[in-house]
């Protein structure tokens, strides 16, 4: 696939999304989910990696399932309205479907069993659109529909709790990213129970701090905690920088990542306490196997590295990543002095 080839299905992939976030109908959010899904496809498709095929064509029948799903419940709401007799208990379970095919485009727990399978058959760059861009478009017709208090609680329980408990017991770092995906997805859901539009702010600071940890794991090619560990014995700025960005993941203050979730303790504190204790609960569990992964570099000791391949690392440390880190890093604390002034 050439470049200009990328090109062209990135920018229908951009189309996609505007498509189905700004159409007035259900049908045209239908198709614009079908273009961001068509041209997202051969964007998984990579010649160094042979589990590529293999995760294109699952994520394939995965969306094309929700996409059926949405598309039977929509034109079963249009039917039902036609209807004299009453159709509200049809609605709401028409309803309910709308938002659960939404929620498996997300890979929302309990809609979570495709997404760390998938993102493990791609690269960096392809899970770091999945965990991101993919999240749009549902997310957005999600605030608009979504109104079912007990059923948003319940997926936004079994989110955290997916997200923390399945991240514990893994060892490669895109599913290690994928679960921690869910974990904060949950926490964008719990804004829709108060306002729709804090899970937008959660979203871009999240989007931030991922692609500034993404691209650093891209740079050096680091896929399992094994390279981690090789990686952040041989470098103090590689292990600093890793660890920071790994901590504002999991949203521990003073980082940048506790920002958005201290917005929505403020929302969720007055009506939904023990919905509240319990996500804080889990995003414990997360910063533990965060806090892991630097574990081995920090008790044992240093060893030493060939000058060569010292100079080669920092060469490809460059002035963004430095840059997006130190946003990340003491993002908070800018935040606050800048709110005082």
């Amino acid at each position: 696939m050439t470049n200009i080839h990328k090109l062209i299905f990135i920018f229908t992939l951009f189309m996609g999304t505007m498509i189905s976030i700004s159409s007035y109908t259900w049908m045209g959010t239908w198709m614009g989910l079908e273009i961001n899904l068509l041209s997202f496809i051969p964007l998984l498709k990579s010649k160094n990696n042979s589990y590529s095929t293999e995760s294109s064509i699952k994520y394939f029948l995965v969306q094309a399932l929700a996409s059926t799903i949405f598309l039977y419940s929509i034109l079963m709401m249009m039917m039902s309205n036609n209807l004299i007799s009453d159709t509200l208990n049809i609605n709401v379970f028409l309803m309910m479907m709308v938002n659960s095919s939404l929620l498996l485009k997300m890979g929302a727990a309990p809609f979570h069993f495709w997404f760390p399978e998938i993102i493990e058959g791609m690269n960096w760059i392809n899970s770091l659109v999945l965990m991101t861009w993919q999240k749009i478009a549902p997310m957005m017709l999600l605030s608009y529909t979504i109104k079912f208090s007990n059923y948003i609680i319940f997926i936004i329980l079994l989110s955290t709790m997916v997200g923390s408990l399945g991240g514990l017991n893994q060892t490669s770092l895109r599913k290690i990213m994928a679960y921690s995906s869910i974990n904060h997805l949950g926490w964008m859901l719990s804004s829709f129970l108060n306002s729709n539009m804090i899970w937008i702010i959660y979203f871009c600071l999240y989007s931030f701090i991922s692609i500034t940890l993404i691209y650093m794991l891209n740079t050096f090619k680091i896929f399992y905690l094994k390279q981690m560990y090789m990686f952040m014995n041989k470098n103090l700025l590689i292990k600093f920088t890793l660890l920071m960005n790994l901590l504002s993941l999991g949203g521990l203050p003073p980082f940048l990542g506790f920002l958005p979730k201290w917005m929505i303790i403020q929302y969720l504190s007055n009506h939904y306490m023990y919905l509240l204790f319990f996500m804080l609960l889990m995003t414990l569990i997360t910063l533990f196997f965060y806090l892991r992964i630097s574990y081995t570099s920090l008790i044992l000791t240093h060893n030493e590295l060939n000058f060569n391949i010292l100079m080669e690392m920092n060469n490809n440390i460059n002035i963004w990543m430095l840059m997006s880190s130190f946003i990340s890093i003491n993002g908070l604390i800018l935040c606050t002095i800048l709110f005082n002034l």
